[in-house]
């Protein structure tokens, strides 16, 4: 009757259901436990196929949980039915472990086993490439390595010149080049990226000199260099970036821009020390084409031939005395012979002077020079005198700067007849806005003699890389 309670015989039976399901958890507990902890390792070692996985895990979780359930879960007054139905519960699942212990076993046979590892075949040395190797027994790349530093800058200018126009101007690309060939010999080119008045670019070899040093006391170059003419001319290249000022002073402007000296040179030079102790003399002598007479249709320097076979020679000598550091003072003399064309020939020399010093926060440079020309075959000797004097003190990231230059050229002037009288003060700032990038602001005032003076104001920045 259902609302009867059980017989003792069936207090017994369900008595004897519950040990039975104890021992059957035991059992499965202990014979299954070291399966399902391989069943772990190999799923976690990805050794199991995926399609698997699934009912694997399904099956390991799902096994003890619903035992335990069934077992906590079995009522006082269970009826013969609920035995019956928990038998068979028990069946399917004990048959479903019998599946899943037959598909590990199925799938863990399905496993290929690695292979054991093969010796590997002993390596054979690669034959080493025989050009590679004879082009590093002749030269060593890493000391023949160029080396490459930039200069450049950009400029707005503007006077009261007439014909001059407000414009901004793409200074000279300059890109510095030196190489070591050898511990004695050395290689140092400037070439120069440049636009002119056609605002086209030139190419321009400002400089290509091969050195060998014998020593502290005789080095020898050949190639194209700086007249070594006064302090500033081989102090300061093609760079605006190293000079204080937004340009060089007129004296030393370079060929092409207006200036009246020998800037360029092309043949040999030697230069060294001189045995002098804390004085610290140097000499400087040079021998070469020296320039074309001057023509403005012209390449005023002599590259690839001389105009005559006379040939311009510079010695210059100065001292750096050990006892103030920064002081240089010095002489130089230059000597050459011109051959404009339809006329006479004219000695030309020049006498040059200078005493400068560069400290770390203080400047101050001093050059003095005079250019006479003689024509030959008659009485008359034309002079030329011209100095300048720069003075600039740092403060901080900040450096004013003043300069007065002067030249006097007689309108007779065989030579440079367009120059004249020139003289005038310029002042001026820099700002060094990095190592590598500076700001310039300089005032120009030039009086001509009898023609309009000029008022000039330039605002530049120039940068090296």
């Amino acid at each position: 009757m259902g609302g009867a309670l059980p017989a003792a015989s069936e207090w017994r039976k369900t008595a004897g259901f519950c040990d039975h399901v104890n021992s059957k958890e035991a059992e499965m507990k202990h014979s299954t436990l070291p399966r399902i902890k391989a069943l772990l390792a190999l799923i976690f070692a990805g050794r199991i196929p995926r399609k698997l996985k699934l009912p694997l895990l399904l099956g390991m979780f799902l096994t003890p949980p619903i035992l335990c359930a069934q077992q906590s879960n079995t009522p006082s007054d269970m009826n013969p039915q609920t035995t019956q139905l928990l038998l068979q519960r028990m069946d399917q699942l004990e048959a479903k472990v019998r599946e899943l212990q037959a598909a590990l076993a199925q799938a863990t046979a399905a496993i290929p086993r690695p292979a054991p590892p093969q010796a590997a075949p002993p390596s054979q040395p690669e034959p080493e490439p025989q050009p590679e190797r004879a082009m590093s027994e002749v030269m060593d790349l890493n000391r023949t390595l160029l080396r490459i530093r930039g200069f450049s800058d950009v400029t707005l200018h503007g006077s009261n010149l007439k014909g001059d126009t407000t414009s901004f101007t793409l200074g000279q690309l300059d890109l510095f080049v030196t190489s070591d060939l050898s511990d004695r010999l050395k290689f140092l080119s400037e070439i120069v990226f440049e636009a002119g008045r056609d605002n086209a670019f030139g190419v321009d070899v400002e400089r290509l000199l091969l050195t060998y040093s014998f020593g502290d006391f005789l080095n020898v170059g050949v190639g194209r260099f700086h007249s070594a003419i006064g302090y500033y001319n081989t102090a300061y290249h093609h760079s605006t970036w190293l000079q204080t000022t937004t340009g060089r002073p007129f004296l030393f402007l370079f060929e092409d821009q207006g200036g009246i000296l020998p800037i360029h040179n092309v043949g040999v030079t030697a230069s060294g020390r001189i045995p002098s102790g804390t004085l610290g003399l140097h000499y400087v002598a040079e021998v070469g084409n020296g320039r074309h007479s001057r023509s403005p249709l012209e390449e005023q320097v002599q590259n690839v031939v001389d105009e005559n076979n006379h040939k311009a020679v510079n010695f210059a000598v100065f001292a750096r005395p050990e006892a103030i550091r920064g002081l240089q003072a010095g002489l130089s003399i230059y000597r050459d012979i011109l051959a404009p064309l339809n006329s006479p020939r004219i000695g030309e020399t020049i006498f040059a002077a200078h005493a400068v010093y560069v400290g770390p926060t203080f400047e101050w440079l001093n050059e003095a020079l005079v250019l006479r020309h003689a024509p030959q075959g008659t009485p008359r000797v034309f002079h030329t005198p011209g100095f300048y004097t720069q003075i600039s003190k740092r403060f901080g990231s900040y450096r004013p700067y003043l300069r007065y230059q002067y030249v006097n050229a007689s309108p007779s002037q065989p030579v440079f007849p367009d120059v004249g009288l020139r003289h005038g003060p310029s002042v001026g700032l820099r700002y060094d806005l990095s190592d590598f990038v500076a700001l310039k602001l300089q005032y120009d005032y030039t009086a001509r003699g009898r023609d309009q003076a000029i008022h000039a104001l330039a605002l530049q920045a120039c940068f090296t890389f």
